[in-house]
């Protein structure tokens, strides 16, 4: 049987480059090399991307050689050598800027390779918070509550957007992930810092109301109207909230329930608003809606995450674990959507 070409992409410029490694190396180490030929494409913290010979506990481009987009051939160029790979699809395991905000997938668009997961567009969309609520919004899918700053206003009111948004509330970059660059914030000496840490990762901020309520998310399969949604999981943060630290760090006391306490409308509901904003912001492949479930039961989408994490603590692989779905098999299964693009 001739083995599928699979150039695996990961590292990158953003501030999530070490989650990406970690979540690279269970990715090769789980995929079923019977099925797959996979080519290791690491992207170093300058942009620069190598052909390594190896996956090793530290990744290093020593000896390795670059690669370079051969647009239109289906192909990266590998220099010195001057000579071409032809891989048979992506499998980009990036996160934040220029990995999944579009940039990677409108390069293998460029190059005419499939790529596994969201498209540009969808891409771009998800990454950007506000534009994600905006769409939301506009099709009666409640987003979180929320005002916008931007690098060049004037620092924002306190006592008004306490009375819009109440306390707590969250400060976050409209387009970074792992909560990199998230504050919460009870009071206005708490403002100021937040709203520099934001912009230090984005010009444009947002300021979200504080939701007092369950943390649940959603792992979807497939390409629309084939798509499919894992069971309702839920995240009890061990600390003040869901932070980088709290879901990275060795020491971190999170906990994940991979079925949440529902009742069986709840959690069908649920499903199915996990489908409908899959479909409505034009993903396919996969992705990890992200709710908040009010004290009232009120539902609010808080995020979509295009490329979730597959790291030892990630939510995504696990959930669809849950479901009798090997980690192995959940790589085949995106692989093959994104070449022959059908139910999965």
């Amino acid at each position: 049987m001739q083995r599928t070409t699979v150039l695996l992409l990961f590292g990158g410029e953003s501030s999530e480059h070490d989650v990406s490694l970690s979540s690279a190396r269970n990715v090769y180490a789980a995929i079923d090399d019977i099925k797959f030929d996979v080519q290791l494409g690491f992207i170093d913290r300058q942009g620069k991307w190598w052909l390594l010979d190896s996956f090793d506990s530290e990744v290093s481009d020593d000896d390795a050689v670059q690669l370079v987009p051969a647009l239109g051939q289906a192909s990266l160029m590998m220099i010195p050598e001057m000579t071409l790979i032809t891989p048979d699809v992506i499998l980009p395991i990036l996160h934040g800027k220029n990995g999944e905000d579009g940039s990677v997938q409108g390069l293998a668009q460029l190059l005419h390779i499939p790529i596994v997961g969201c498209d540009m567009t969808s891409s771009a969309i998800c990454m950007d918070k506000l534009a994600t609520k905006q769409i939301l919004n506009a099709h009666s899918l409640a987003a979180v509550p929320y005002e916008v700053h931007h690098i060049y206003d004037p620092k924002p009111d306190f006592s008004y957007l306490s009375m819009r948004l109440g306390t707590p509330m969250f400060i976050k970059p409209a387009r970074s992930g792992s909560s990199v660059g998230v504050s919460k914030i009870y009071s206005e000496d708490e403002l100021a810092a937040a709203i520099d840490l934001a912009h230090r990762h984005d010009d444009v901020a947002l300021i979200e109301r504080g939701i007092a309520g369950r943390e649940l998310e959603v792992a979807v399969l497939g390409n629309p109207p084939h798509h499919m949604t894992s069971q309702v999981g839920e995240i009890k943060p061990g600390s003040d909230f869901y932070s980088y630290e709290a879901k990275y760090a060795v020491t971190n006391v999170s906990q994940t329930i991979l079925t949440a306490d529902l009742s069986v409308e709840t959690s069908k509901f649920i499903r199915r608003q996990a489908a409908k904003v899959y479909a409505i912001l034009g993903c396919k492949g996969l992705a990890r809606i992200d709710f908040f479930l009010d004290d009232s039961n009120t539902l609010y989408v808080n995020e979509v995450n295009t490329l979730p994490g597959f790291t030892n603590t990630s939510m995504y692989p696990k959930l669809f674990h849950e479901q009798g779905i090997s980690y192995s098999e959940l790589i085949s299964r995106l692989i093959y959507a994104a070449i022959n693009s059908v139910e999965v």
